[in-house]
């Protein structure tokens, strides 16, 4: 970092990226440890004196170590090449038309409010609006340390089950949606774009975003010409900004083809396409008649429908890590 031309170098910024995530790191630890030490001096004090309140406090500092500890244990399971990287989600929905766009807003949701509580950035890279309600597709980038290998588990199909409100007769509808994820891709991973290989289109944005919108041809359309991988971005402000934005997209969307290449790396970080409808679904959401979410690749089953909707899903990421490492255990054995 002492070098004059340091800071020249594009990839010494991912460099320093992963420094940080390094010190963080060590300073959970070190926090950890610090909590172990603390819990052990409590209960010597309450060995001595016998008090209620330092039993509680026992307990308390008790619990809020093992709920680091178990946040610890899980990123020791970020083994895989692109675990440690920022994560691009796609939210796509399924069959159930309009009851279907309406739940990939509320798995946009879910997302978000989960991205928080890790406190990671999430931006909004494009998005599609439903034809009444909801979202077609949405396409969100979370930025943060082992935001792809939490949200690995996430990938596959959602299904909702729930007393449609589109619906003037009150009946109960099935819908679909589907995510994939994907690593984002960092600067010092080599992915060749070549300019001659781009299509690049300009176009008026729609939909909410202030005077500009609809007035400017902001929107920008990138279209791999080898590939036929589209992507799109209208959600900046400028043309600039959005083209910036595709491209990390398609950057994107092109090491997520390059991993496909490689049918080890297919089953780790993709798994397999499957078509948005019954029988396909990773996990199913049921608000009636009865409240419950079920993941049905590791079986763990919560009632509490509503707290799973405002983000609490690190019960499902932590069994599929637990699963998936036991799975590579199994296959190094």
């Amino acid at each position: 970092m002492l070098k004059p031309d340091f800071w020249n170098d594009e990839k010494n910024k991912n460099l320093m990226k992963k420094l940080t995530q390094l010190k963080e790191e060590l300073a959970s630890l070190k926090k950890l440890e610090q909590q172990l030490e603390d819990i052990e001096v409590l209960i010597e004090i309450y060995e001595d004196e016998h008090d209620l309140s330092t039993l509680k406090e026992i307990r308390k500092e008790h619990a809020g170590f093992l709920k680091r500890l178990e946040k610890m244990e899980l990123d020791v399971l970020m083994t895989g090449k692109y675990d440690r990287q920022s994560a691009i989600i796609t939210l796509h929905a399924g069959a159930g038309g309009t009851e279907s766009q309406d739940w990939v807003e509320m798995l946009l949701r879910m997302y978000v409010r989960w991205a928080e509580r890790q406190n990671y950035k999430v931006s909004i890279l494009d998005t599609l609006p439903g034809d009444e309600a909801g979202i077609k597709s949405v396409t969100v980038e979370i930025d943060g340390p082992c935001a792809f290998g939490y949200l690995q588990s996430e990938k596959g199909v959602h299904r909702l089950v729930r007393i449609s409100p589109f619906d003037a007769a009150g009946r109960r509808h099935t819908s679909f949606a589907s995510v994939d994820v994907m690593p984002q891709a960092e600067e010092d991973i080599d992915i060749e774009i070549k300019s001659e290989d781009l299509k690049i289109d300009t176009f008026r944005a729609g939909g909410a975003g202030g005077q500009h919108v609809n007035k400017t041809d902001s929107a920008v359309r990138i279209t791999h010409i080898p590939t036929g991988i589209v992507v799109s971005c209208q959600n900046e402000r400028s043309q600039l900004a959005n083209k910036n934005t595709a491209m990390k997209m398609l950057k994107a969307k092109l090491l997520d083809l390059e991993l496909k290449k490689k049918e080890q790396e297919l089953a780790e970080i993709r798994g397999e396409l499957q078509e948005i409808a019954w029988g396909s679904q990773i996990r199913s959401y049921v608000f009636h008649p009865y409240k419950l979410v079920k993941d049905h690749r590791t079986n763990v089953e919560v009632g509490s429908v509503d707290q799973v909707m405002d983000g609490d899903i690190d019960v499902f990421i932590s069994a599929y890590l637990k699963e998936k490492a036991k799975g590579n255990l199994k296959k190094i054995c």
